[in-house]
């Protein structure tokens, strides 16, 4: 079974909405979340204040999983949250465990 690490990227309005649907997910054990901040050439979706500061605010969560178990997700994502420009990146895990 191929491992992946799926990262996904949105903006806070949809935090609390994408944490709560994760948390109700039976496929997957866990996932991490963090604040981040986003750079970029395009402009169109930054606000002012971003524009001058050069940054977006931005919520990364990335989930381990299989890679069936992710391509699940991200079908379940694009019907779920439709319209949300969620960003996302699919990477292989040559290694991952706990340090006992």
């Amino acid at each position: 079974m191929e491992e992946v690490l799926l990262t996904i990227i949105t903006v806070p309005e949809i935090e609390a909405s994408l944490v709560d649907w994760l948390l109700t997910r039976d496929d997957i054990t866990g996932f991490s979340s963090a604040a981040i901040s986003g750079h970029g050439t395009q402009h169109a979706h930054l606000s002012t204040s971003e524009q001058v500061s050069g940054r977006q605010n931005q919520i990364e969560v990335q989930i381990q999983a299989s890679r069936a178990v992710a391509e699940a997700l991200l079908q379940a994502l694009k019907r779920d949250f439709e319209g949300t420009d969620i960003h996302f990146w699919m990477s292989p895990l040559l290694a991952a465990g706990h340090l006992d």
